[in-house]
């Protein structure tokens, strides 16, 4: 039996790759831009614009193979290669160099041997520093050839080993950095809340950037915007970027902050927390048109705000934290924009609506009538005459509903005193009744009539020896 087609999930799937795919040529140069990377990620950003940005596909899955290959990791350099080879097959990158996975998948086996036989040697010898610093090499090693997995199985067994607060602090980041690579993020979170939770003051001043910046990238994949801007526009721009090049770059900071505040934000804290926050207008200083279009939206240029984040979609198709959430990060920026210039308006054209954030080939009546529905905007459509009129609050209607609201409430409580009235007239209600006590009476236990009791024994004790 023949199929009728692909299944309705694989459609799906289908559909979004070829939406996130990137025709245009980005507005970074790839060179310049990788070089703010390090690790692991690094690998992950060429293969996504390897995979999804049409103009660099070529150049990036070259550069991704040799990422691939200056390390220890197979898989990644047979994701890149199987990649490149159906989309290039004349380079000399997509001929597999299967020398190269013999001799690395080679070292890669005996390095694992050597270091499991070392740990085992310290568990006869019931070392515990050594066991510690045995499972942090282990998972050091799993982590460098993409096994992370087990990775963190030997982080984990770290914590029953350690001493000091630092050590306590070294598992945490090592468990939190494995999570990222995994996408794990509520796992990111838990990790990083155990971290905060012991770190002493010296400590707390050299990581606390970096566990701001790990949740605000967790934060932001699992769609909590608002407090994925908090965390990020605390980011202190002191840090160096060497400690956590690993995961992001000083640029994606400030787009990363800027965007999700722009979409949680409204222009009171935009001006305070954003603008006016000098650690992060120097983060904001490597993006400028963030910051031009968080000062447009303040000032009340909605459009032109909006045409400065459409020039950059693009870019941020290609981020491989940002990438998933520029749809819905887009939609927020534009509902705010148009809900705030129809602020000052009683009534409005849609054609002067249309006129500033219509879109080529969409109906703006459509977008305003969501919007509507889902309480976003406090207005209706009159669509014989094509305006937008505000729903304007009827002070005397609101004051008639508290009033009966109030009524009702006095009607139900005083027809519950009533009741309540009636069944102790009649007799009916129901007295507590008495609790048997058990055990020695009441006078037991008063200090001054026991007192009383021991002096009565005592002399008529003294009586029976003196007649003795």
């Amino acid at each position: 039996m023949t199929s009728l087609g692909p299944p309705a999930d694989a459609s799906a799937q289908a559909a979004a790759i070829d939406e996130m795919l990137v025709t245009e040529l980005p507005k970074f140069d790839l060179v310049l831009y990788i070089q703010n990377y390090s690790g692991r990620t690094r690998f992950d950003r060429l293969l996504l614009i390897g995979k999804s940005c049409i103009p660099l596909q070529v150049d990036a899955l070259k550069a991704a193979i040799a990422e691939a290959k200056s390390g220890r990791d197979v898989s990644r350099y047979k994701q890149a290669w199987d990649c490149i080879r159906k989309l290039a097959p004349d380079e000399p990158e997509a001929t597999r160099d299967e020398a190269w996975i013999d001799a690395t998948e080679k070292s890669n086996k005996a390095e694992t041997q050597r270091l499991e036989s070392e740990l085992k040697g310290y568990k006869n010898n019931l070392i515990k520093e050594s066991i510690r610093m045995g499972n942090e090499d282990l998972g050091r090693h799993f982590e460098a050839i993409g096994k992370l997995n087990d990775a963190t199985e030997a982080y984990s067994r770290m914590r029953q080993d350690v001493s000091t607060t630092k050590h306590i602090i070294d598992c945490g980041m090592h468990l939190a950095n494995v999570s990222l690579y995994r996408r794990d993020w509520n796992m990111v979170l838990t990790n990083i809340g155990k971290i905060t939770g012991v770190q002493s003051p010296d400590e707390e001043e050299t990581l606390q950037s970096f566990v701001r910046l790990l949740s605000g990238i967790a934060h932001l994949n699992l769609g909590s915007y608002l407090e994925a801007a908090k965390n990020l526009l605390l980011t202190d721009f002191a840090v160096p970027p060497a400690q956590y090049n690993h995961v992001t770059s000083p640029n994606d900071i400030a787009v990363y902050g800027g965007l999700t505040a722009l979409a949680t934000m409204d222009r009171t804290e935009l001006q305070r927390r954003v603008l006016d926050n000098q650690s992060f207008r120097t983060f904001l200083e490597h993006e400028p048109h963030i910051r031009k279009a968080v000062s447009l939206f303040v000032s009340g240029r909605y459009s032109n705000c909006l045409s400065i984040l459409e020039s950059y979609r693009s870019d941020y198709l290609l981020d491989v934290y940002l990438r998933q959430h520029v749809k819905d990060l887009y939609k927020r920026i534009r509902t705010k924009c148009i809900v705030q210039y129809f602020v000052p308006f009683s009534r409005i054209t849609l054609e002067s609506l249309d006129a500033a954030f219509g879109l080529p080939g969409e109906s703006l009546e459509e977008e305003l009538m969501a919007m509507i529905r889902n309480d976003f905007l406090n207005a209706r459509i009159d669509a014989r005459n094509k305006l937008l009129v505000a729903v304007q609050p009827d002070p005397r209607a609101d004051m008639q509903r508290q009033s009966l609201k109030a009524a009702k409430n006095y009607e139900r409580d005083a027809t519950e005193h009533l009741r309540r009235i009636s069944i102790i007239s009649a007799g009916l209600e129901v007295l507590p009744g008495k609790v048997e006590k058990s055990g020695p009476p009441d006078e037991w236990f008063d200090e001054r009539a026991n007192m009383a009791l021991m002096e009565s024994m005592e002399t008529e004790e003294s009586a029976k020896v003196q007649e003795a």
